[in-house]
């Protein structure tokens, strides 16, 4: 489990380097998320130890939500003094990637039912 928490670590410090370094406006996890995903593309597999911690940090991915939680009620005046801007992004992100997932699923079903066809 060492060796897997490691490489996590390590895949975010390199998507941390990468976006301070180029000034990016994407978070460095996500860097590093999708350079893990890439390098677990290019090889095919997941490694049991990986796959396991993973698996393990999922079930237990809750905790995380604590921190969140209590910066929501430390900064409860703004959020009422801010509920409107709040709301519409919500709602219009949630509509977005609705829209997206469905012009997304009819594309992918017109070329899979082309390729059968």
């Amino acid at each position: 489990m060492i060796g897997a928490l490691t490489l996590l670590l390590v895949y975010q410090l390199v998507g941390e380097v990468i976006a301070r370094g180029l000034d990016l406006p994407v978070p460095g996890p996500v860097i590093g998320m999708l350079l893990l995903f890439l390098t677990l593309v290019v090889r095919g597999r997941v490694d049991a130890e990986l796959r396991g911690t993973a698996n393990g940090l999922l079930q237990h991915l809750s905790l995380l939500f604590v921190p969140a939680g209590t910066g929501i009620m430390l900064h409860y005046q703004r959020l009422a003094d801010e509920w409107l801007p709040l709301l519409a992004g919500v709602l219009g992100s949630t509509l977005l990637a609705m829209a997206v997932t469905a012009l997304v699923l009819r594309v992918l079903s017109r070329k899979r039912a082309g390729e059968e066809g």
